[in-house]
């Protein structure tokens, strides 16, 4: 009686990307392959600085922006619009979006630097307006800042990932509470710091047609104080007048 032969296991392997395929027969013509032998038995360790680059948290940033001879020209690119680059290491979550103070005195270029980025940002006069129909109006600041702090929350629970606050901002306990709501809500909070000269604030205020009285903003420009990543800031912008002879940016 005949014995019949057995078949060939399959080849089960996916190294070889030959799924199913028989294996070659081992003998004098077909030896088995080299297989790498470690003296310690283990591969390699990779070394710690490299094994644990990710678990690095994000460093805070801080950039200088200079203010353009043509306010109205759009800016070259807006970075700050950009989506919002996810934290490095695993243990980091990405942030919902990205919530932006501006800081500084009446005069210094805030709403122009709004303008320029096609930007609508959470302000005081635009509630005032919306409230007393009088952008001058300032018998309820109370009022208008709960509003205000209230209608920022109302999108961050919409998750919108952009959030512009448009105010003076001058000392870190009038930014505590934005940069607080901001955490609260997985946010991160990025400053735009205004760093103009008095005189300057005080002779465009002197141009404009709504003008802010000049003994208010010297007080304010007592008051103020430059922000720091201390408060809680991922990233903080300076903004400057450019100086004459300045090369041109941008």
């Amino acid at each position: 009686m005949k014995r019949r032969k057995k078949k060939k296991p399959e080849n089960e392997s996916e190294a070889t990307g030959k799924v199913g395929q028989q294996k070659p027969p081992v003998d004098e013509h077909h030896p088995e392959p080299i297989v790498p032998t470690y003296e310690t038995g283990e591969a390699e360790p990779v070394p710690v600085a490299e094994a644990r680059v990710a678990d690095v948290p994000p460093q805070p940033r801080i950039e200088t922006e200079v203010q353009p001879e043509e306010p109205s020209a759009p800016p070259p690119g807006a970075p700050e619009q950009q989506p919002a680059s996810p934290m490095a290491g695993k243990s980091q979550r990405k942030p919902k979006g990205i919530v932006i103070l501006a800081i500084g005195l009446p005069g210094s270029g805030k709403t122009t630097w709004f303008k320029r980025r096609g930007v609508t940002p959470l302000s005081g006069d635009m509630l005032r307006d919306i409230l007393f129909d009088d952008v001058e109006e300032q018998r309820y600041q109370g009022l208008v800042f709960s509003t205000l702090r209230s209608l920022l929350r109302a999108r961050l629970i919409a998750r919108m990932p952009w959030n512009y606050v448009d105010a003076t901002n001058l000392a870190a306990h009038e930014r505590r509470q934005w940069i607080k709501m901001a955490k609260s809500f997985g946010y991160e909070t990025h400053a735009v710091f205004f760093d103009v000269p008095l005189e300057v604030c005080l002779e465009r205020n002197r141009r404009r047609e709504r003008q802010v009285k000049e003994e208010i903003i010297q007080r304010m420009a007592a008051k103020l104080r430059p922000p720091t990543f201390d408060e809680g800031f991922a990233k903080i912008t300076v903004v400057r007048v450019k100086k004459s002879g300045d090369p041109v940016i941008g």
